[in-house]
Order: C-alpha cells, then structure tokens, then sequence
C-alpha cells in the first residue's frame, strides 16, 4: 500500500484505510418494547411446517424470496433456526433460488460517516446494514463465508487511544443482524485474508505495538475457533489474499526484506501445511477481486490498465480501462453475475460504473453500468444466498 515507510507503521487517518465507520450500535427493540427474542414463540420441538415433513418444509421456505427472511425469522425460533443453519443456503442452492446481491461498503462526501448498503444486479438497493457493533474501526479484514459477511480485526481509537483489536463479527443476510465471533490469537490490521476451502485464513499486517507481523491463523466457522498456522518466511503488510485451486496466495504490500514493495507471491498449501513462494507477483495494488479462475488487480502506478493474473500459467497480462463514463484514475471493484464493476472513487454525479465481461466477444468486453453505490466505494463484497 502507497506510504508505508518502515516495519513500524503510525496511525493514521487516510481516507482509503477507513473502511467501517460505525458506532457502538443499541440493542434493537420492537414497538412493544420487548426484545424479540420474547416475541418468538419457543416451538423447538415442534414441525417446521406443520403436516409436512422438515426436508420439504425447509424447501418451501428456501423457494421465499431473500428479501423477506428478516420477517420470517421473527415468526418463531424453529423458523430463525433453519435460516441461520448452513444446510439453508445449500438447499436454496438445490433449488436454483440463490440470489446474487453486492455489498457496498460507502463513505459520505465529507469523509466523515460510512455504512454497507445491499444493491442487486439492476442496482436497486433493498437495504443499508444496522451498525456493527463496536467502536469505529479501519485496517479490518472482510470475507465472505457460508452466505454470511464477516469483519475481521482492524484498529480503533478509543478514549484517545489508539489499539489493534483481535475482535471480529459476522452479518447474517437472512437475519439482517450481527453477530459476535471468537477473536483472532494474533490482534492485528492491514492484513491480508480469504476464504479457502470453507476455512478463513488470515496473515501478516500490523501487531499491537505497529511492529509487522509474519504470523498466520485459519479459523473455523464449525468450531468458532482461530488456530495459529506456519508463519510467514518474512513479515508482511498492506497485502491481500485470494485463493486458487485450494490454495492460499498472499501478494502485494511490503516485506522486511525486500527494498520498497514486495513482488513475491507466498503461497500455502492448506493439506501439507507449508508455505513455499515465487518471483511474480504485483506491488502496490488498490483493488483485486477474484473473477472466475483468474485474479484482477490494479496497480497504483498504472490505474489505467487491469493486471490480469492466470494461475494456471502464472501468467499476467495488462488490459486498458477505456475512457468511457470518466477519465477518474481510481477505482475499487465488485462483482455482479460474473463481470467486474469498477467504482470511481472521485464524486462525479455524471459517472456511470464501467463493467469489464472477460466471457464476453473480443473488442466488446467493456461497457457501462447502472450500479452504482451511494457515495464513494470503500470496498464491496458479493454475497449468493
């Protein structure tokens, strides 16, 4: 990441580093003024769906649309039960009723308040997220698991002072709630972290004291426990992960020991445990996403152009972002049925986003989008469920 000048690194307040602006949020209450917890009959023990059997219970209210689960989950506890349980998503998978939407984390004009609004693939939004709990953070690390969005980490100032937080949350999106999960071994920030082979994996950054940190853990949402892993060979800041082929790739950011950022490439293998690296990799990226099998990255020395990574060759090659929409020399991406959308981070009321088809015919791959977040895309997940 550009500005990072010595294995301890200051606190700071760079736009582009806050990610999460939220408050401590207040317990929700009903118009009753009873929590719904109280509200929900206790029927634990009894049918989903009364005459029918559960499996084809859970099938008819997998076939509901998602925008309604939230009101279903108030009905009663076996109801919020079956739509927080994993096998939901993969009966609604089944059903071939998953709906894709995007999550966009926006920052206001004046840089000073941010939260996640949910846009589908016409753009339309359905809903901006409740706070997560918590202090207000930045550094923080976000995956997706399971149909559910998680925020991981990052450092907060509180009472003055600033602390690398181990804590971490997860939004349930049928719930539309969060909830807490166990904290990280290793409290840290600027990291790199993904999703591998139904685990998460996260490694480097910053520690406590702002030393740069070459430790590495997996947690497991089964167990709702994070495990220390081999370390790094070398510390690591301000770099990404993505997965490919079962496998953990960490690029980008800054080493100990490497002059200015780092092109190695380290790389985990999750089923002997052991990290090996290699000489390809990109520096100072401002926006990845994983399309496909292949790995999208811009680069801060040329945001004209997208870096395109191909695993299977380890291979890159450079594609040129015309000047349709904006001559805006920054983005962040996102991802709405398998295309790529790149979000100005200038405010331009007449901007529209840009959508890259890598599937689509030569010469007609670029073209525009009426997605658009907002206010400015501080970074942006998608979620199927």
């Amino acid at each position: 990441m550009p500005g990072f000048v010595s294995e301890k690194k200051r606190f700071t307040e760079q736009a582009m580093c806050f990610s999460n602006s939220v408050h401590q949020s207040s317990p929700v209450r009903s118009k009753s003024k009873l929590p719904i917890a109280t509200l929900i009959a206790d029927d634990f023990g009894s049918p989903i769906l009364p005459g029918l059997p559960d499996d084809v219970a859970k099938y008819c209210l997998a076939l509901v649309p998602r925008g309604d689960f939230p009101s279903m989950a108030t009905v009663c506890k076996k109801w919020r039960s079956v739509l927080r349980s994993t096998e939901f998503l993969t009966v609604r998978k089944l059903a071939g009723v998953v709906e894709e939407w995007l999550y966009v984390l926006t920052m206001d004009a004046e840089g000073k308040e941010s939260h996640w609004e949910v846009l589908d693939c016409l753009g339309h939004k359905h809903r901006q997220l409740p706070m997560m709990p918590g202090p207000v953070k930045a550094g923080f690390g976000v995956v997706v698991l399971n149909g559910k969005l998680l925020v991981m980490a990052g450092y907060s100032l509180v009472d003055g002072t600033c602390s690398a937080s181990p804590e971490g949350y997860q939004y349930d999106s049928y719930l539309n709630s969060w909830s807490k999960l166990a904290s990280m071994n290793v409290a840290r920030y600027d990291f790199a972290c993904t999703e591998v082979n139904g685990l998460v994996y996260v490694v480097g950054g910053y520690g406590i004291e702002g030393e740069s940190l070459s430790s590495a853990e997996v947690y497991d949402p089964d167990s709702d426990k994070w495990t220390l892993i081999e370390s790094l060979r070398r510390p690591r800041w301000g770099c990404f992960a993505c997965s490919f082929e079962g496998k953990l790739y960490v690029m980008g950011g800054r080493s100990s020991f490497t002059i200015g950022n780092s092109r190695f490439v380290d790389i985990y293998n999750p089923e002997r445990h052991t990290w090996c690296e290699m000489k390809n990799g990109c520096v100072m990226v401002t926006a990845h996403a994983v399309l496909g099998k292949k790995l999208f990255c811009m680069e801060w020395k040329n945001q004209r152009k997208l870096a395109i990574y191909d695993p299977e060759d380890n291979s890159w090659r450079m594609v040129p972002i015309p000047l349709t929409g904006s001559s805006s020399i920054g983005f962040r991406f996102g991802i709405l049925e398998e295309k790529l959308l790149l979000f100005s981070l200038e405010e331009d009321a007449e901007y529209r986003t840009l959508l890259y088809d890598p599937n689509a015919a030569p010469g007609s791959e670029w073209n525009t989008s009426e997605i658009k977040p907002s206010g400015l895309c501080l970074c942006s997940v998608t979620i199927k469920a």
